[in-house]
């Protein structure tokens, strides 16, 4: 133990060991111990030499220390010890807090051994599993120094780190567990070790995020008070910047999630604003950011949008103007709110029409949109604020017709307010300012407010500007033009670089694509001569841009030139360019811009950032107008007036071709609106037949219902008659020869009522087929294969007139038997029976008559049923002869369709490849005509068919009876 002593500060008889003899005799120990004491007493000494000896315990002991970590798990006092050292050697505190005494060389130093002890540890991955599964153990001693060595592991080594950890089992699961301990010191300090794992894998991120990460943070975030919280509220902020930025599928994730609307009460600030402390202000500068990021202009257009209108519904926005136009908030703050509401307006209609309503809290109550601009052109105001100013109405004119045409019409004369200061005044007054950075901005604002918009840019052209007592009004762009090409005359200033910029970018931005803007520039016989002049100059380096804005200012007016000017005509020009400058000089000239190192940097992305104001030159919209145009420019001056003839020739014949074009589209549209209108008719059609279908279908089951009620009363019926001609032969045996005649005479009449029957029930069937051919009038109207079936029914009708009219000559004959018979039974009765028995007989006789007048009366119904059938018949047949001629014009219609489609084929074979698919559509109208023919005639074989079927069920009936 006095070994241990000596190292842990006792004082030892004889000279003192060095610190590398103390570290390796200590590492044997750890190494050869079996005590567990020795051991963990070993490492506690290693831990303490770990700071003052960095290298040397690194370099001896990191093996050993690795080794205890894998087989001492048991003891979580001697693992807190090793855990605590291999922090120590990998981690570069000591030096960071020493950082402003020691050079940068010793730093360097510091840092790379750090990193090669990192390098040493994760050689094997192994080491980082084992670590990975320490971190599971809830001992306060193992688990706070796991994080820090893990931390400081992935400082160092972070992709490395990452991507073990990423292979490894639930490695991110365990890790995302230290934000639910119950120890603050452990869950602020994984907050810091998730920061450091999520920086750059976004395969990382998004394992974090549905781990349910985003829930947890913002309930840390709420529990520790928003943006009045501490460092631990920065730390969460910083996690969830390193989630969601640049990782779209976070960002969909976070805004599916609702977790949008948690972030309102973020920015809920009192109306006390004052002595804001530092960390408050750090905090709601994160939360600013995590706005932006949801909406940044790099994002896509659609996941931008969807979160802009997240922010609007949820009163995100209207909680950000709130900020905007309260007072007491810090100048950083306010700068990023207006950065923040630049990027949740920018293309999203609804919120910029929000934003233009808001207005500020003054008396009498300005447009938010007017206050902003006073501090753009307020040269007191500081730089940030102006860009950011600057950027906020570059938002709110972005796609935004309706904001630029409000924006204009406050410079018009008939819609300006003497006694309220509107934003065309406050842009003109920029404009014209002796600040450089006011111009430039105003030009740059008014720029936006008439880019991509036609309209508003003839508009413009009728401002009118009283310059000074006594002398006329001149144009808006007339001071302009003024401005650059006398300066001297005028003012001073319009030397200046930046304000030269920043008017001739106006310029170029107003007169592209507009020639009437370019003719009253022309109009200004001083403007052209001013320009060459400019370009054809030998000048410094920082005119060199002039120059190149001029030279694109020239090549507009070539361009877009419509040749109303006879002295500035496209050919003109170019003569004069060739003559004055050269061409080459003058595409060298044009070249300039380009080549620019600022206008590289503002291409880059939207908002105006700038290190300086001196370095505020271009614009990011304007550096998209020169790369549109420099191409075109160019080959618009080396064209000759040939090139330009034929190139106008084939202007002419491609808008011609145009028109074609456009023709033959209303026509294939207007034939796309009848093929429409015919596949409507023809759905009407089908549901009609479908409901006829249905009904045929009804009434069929209903006849066959009848026929088996039929069948059973015809079963009943015939056994009554039967007993009742058993009970009647009983009674007239005694009659003799009277009763051999009666039985005869009955026998007759039972036949002829059973004739009666079955010509009633033939007769039956016949009206239900009438009946059923009626109903399916309309549909034999649209098949032209009707008229065999018709044909058919006819000839059964009048098969069934033949076999009634026979029916009737038998019942005729029968009555004359019966008459006969009633004649020798009056002869006989004095003769044969006595006279009771001639009453009874009488009275059976007089039964008898009753039943053939009972026969005779149907007869004569039969026969008024053949009358109306007959009349039935007639209209069937005219019924049939107006479905003809409906036939007849339907294929009519259908030969004329069919001609028509056959011309729109020939004419359309004679238009370009840009016409191949309506050609595909006509011919699949044909296709659709010839079949709506053939599925007619499949209708036809059907219905065909059922009448077929019909007869056979007919005849089966007549051979039953």
């Amino acid at each position: 133990m006095n070994f241990f002593r000596g190292v842990m500060g006792g004082q030892a008889a004889g000279p003192q060991p060095s610190g590398a003899e103390t570290i390796q005799k200590l590492c044997d120990r750890v190494a050869s111990s079996t005590l567990l004491e020795d051991r963990r007493d070993a490492v506690r000494a290693l831990k303490a030499l770990s700071k003052k000896y960095h290298m040397e315990v690194g370099t001896q002991a990191m093996d050993h220390l690795i080794n205890i970590l894998q087989t001492d798990r048991s003891d979580s006092e001697i693992l807190g010890y090793a855990l605590d050292t291999l922090y120590n050697i990998i981690c570069n505190d000591e030096e960071e807090e020493q950082d402003e005494s020691e050079d940068e060389n010793a730093q360097k130093q510091a840092d790379d051994l750090g990193a090669q002890f990192t390098d040493k540890f994760i050689q094997d991955p192994e080491h980082v599993t084992l670590l990975l599964t320490l971190l599971e153990e809830f001992d306060f001693h193992v688990r706070w120094p796991g994080v820090k060595l893990l931390t400081a592991l992935l400082k160092n080594q972070g992709a490395q780190v990452q991507g073990i950890i990423l292979v490894s089992p639930m490695g991110v699961s365990r890790l995302m567990d230290l934000l639910a301990d119950s120890r603050e010191v452990i869950r602020n300090d994984g907050l810091l070790l998730l920061q450091q794992l999520t920086k750059g894998n976004a395969a990382i991120q998004k394992i974090v995020a549905f781990e349910n990460a985003f829930e947890r943070l913002l309930d840390i975030i709420t529990e520790e008070g928003s943006s009045d919280g501490g460092i631990v509220v920065e730390d969460c902020l910083l996690l969830l910047l390193n989630l969601l930025k640049n990782n779209s599928s976070n960002q969909n994730f976070f805004k599916e999630g609702s977790y949008i609307q948690r972030m309102k009460p973020w920015f809920e600030v009192g109306d006390d604003n004052s002595g804001w402390s530092a960390q408050k202000v750090t905090n709601l500068h994160l939360m600013l950011q995590l706005v932006r990021v949801m909406v940044s202009p790099v994002n896509s257009p659609g996941a931008t949008a969807s979160c802009q209108k997240s922010m609007y519904q949820c009163g995100l926005l209207q909680q950000l103007c709130t900020i905007l136009m309260a007072t007491g908030v810090p100048a950083d703050i306010l700068t990023e709110t207006i950065n923040t509401v630049s990027e949740v307006i920018r293309g999203s209609q609804v919120n910029q029409d929000y934003f233009a309503s808001v207005n500020a809290p003054s008396n009498p109550p300005r447009p938010a949109i007017v206050v902003l601009l006073m501090s753009m052109v307020n040269e007191r105001q500081p730089f940030v604020l102006r860009c950011a100013v600057l950027y906020c109405f570059q938002c709110f004119l972005y796609k935004n017709q309706k904001g630029q045409g409000e924006i204009v019409a406050t410079l018009l004369p008939s819609t300006i307010d003497a006694n309220s200061i509107s934003a065309g005044q406050l842009l003109c007054g920029g404009l014209f300012s002796a600040d450089s950075l006011s111009n430039w901005c105003a030009a740059v604002a008014l720029a936006h407010a008439l880019q991509d918009n036609l309209t508003q840019k003839e508009q413009l052209l009728r401002v009118q500007l009283a310059t000074s007592l006594g002398k006329p009004p001149v144009s808006l762009l007339q001071q302009c033009t003024n401005i650059l090409s006398q300066g001297d005359k005028i003012v001073r200033r319009g030397s200046k670089v930046q304000t030269r910029v920043g008017l001739l970018m106006l310029l170029c931005t107003w007169i592209s694509n507009c020639p009437i803007a370019v003719t009253h520039f022309l109009h200004n016989q001083e403007n052209v001569p001013f320009l060459t002049a400019q370009i054809s100059e030998n000048l410094g380096e920082d005119e060199r841009l002039v120059q190149g804005l001029c030279a694109l200012l020239l090549g507009i007016c070539i361009y877009y030139n419509d040749n109303s000017l006879e002295n500035y005509t496209k050919e003109k020009l170019k003569q004069l360019i060739e003559k004055r400058i050269g061409k080459e000089n003058f595409v060298e000239k044009l070249g300039f811009i380009t080549k620019h190192e600022l206008y590289s940097r503002a291409a880059q992305k939207p908002q105006p950032v700038f290190p300086s104001p001196e370095q505020m030159l271009f614009d990011h919209e304007f550096t998209k107008l020169v790369k549109e145009l420099e191409g075109v420019i160019t080959k618009a001056v080396h064209k000759s007036s040939e090139e330009e003839k034929k190139e106008e020739e084939v202007k002419k014949t491609l808008e011609q071709h145009d028109n074609i074009v456009t023709q033959y589209k209303e026509l294939i549209r207007e034939q796309d609106a009848q093929i429409q209108e015919l596949k409507e008719q023809v759905a009407s059609l089908s549901s009609q037949n479908d409901q006829l279908q249905a009904t045929i279908t009804q009434q069929l089951s209903q006849i066959q219902q009848h026929k088996d009620q039929y069948n059973i009363l015809k079963l009943k019926l015939g056994k009554e008659n039967q007993s009742q001609s058993n009970s009647q032969g009983d009674s007239s045996q005694v009659n003799g020869l009277q009763t051999e005649e009666l039985t005869q005479l009955r026998e007759e009449v039972e036949e002829l009522r059973k004739q009666h029957t079955l010509l009633q029930t033939q007769l039956s069937d016949k009206d239900a087929l009438i009946n059923t051919l009626r109903s399916e009038g309309t549909q034999t109207a649209d098949e032209s294969a009707g008229g065999p079936g018709n044909a058919e029914l006819l000839k059964e009708l009048e098969a069934l007139r033949s076999q009634v009219q026979s029916q009737s000559a038998e019942i005729t004959q029968l009555k004359t038997e019966r008459q006969e018979l009633l004649r020798r039974a009056e002869a006989a009765p004095s003769e044969t029976v006595p006279s009771s028995d001639s009453s009874l007989d009488a009275s059976k006789i007089a039964q008898l008559e009753s039943r053939l007048a009972a026969q005779t009366s149907e007869t004569e119904r039969l026969r008024e049923e053949m009358k109306s059938l007959s009349e039935s018949r007639a209209d069937l047949q005219q019924q049939l002869a107006s479905a003809t001629s409906t036939v007849a014009i339907l294929q009519t219609e259908k030969a004329k369709l069919q001609t028509e489609v056959q011309e729109s084929k020939k004419e359309q074979d004679d238009l370009l490849m840009l016409l191949a698919d309506q050609d595909q559509k006509i011919h699949s109208l044909k296709q659709k005509l010839k079949g709506l023919g053939e599925t007619v005639e499949d209708e036809d074989d059907l219905d065909a068919r059922d009448q077929t079927d019909d007869d056979d069920e007919e005849e089966e009936d007549e051979d039953e009876d």
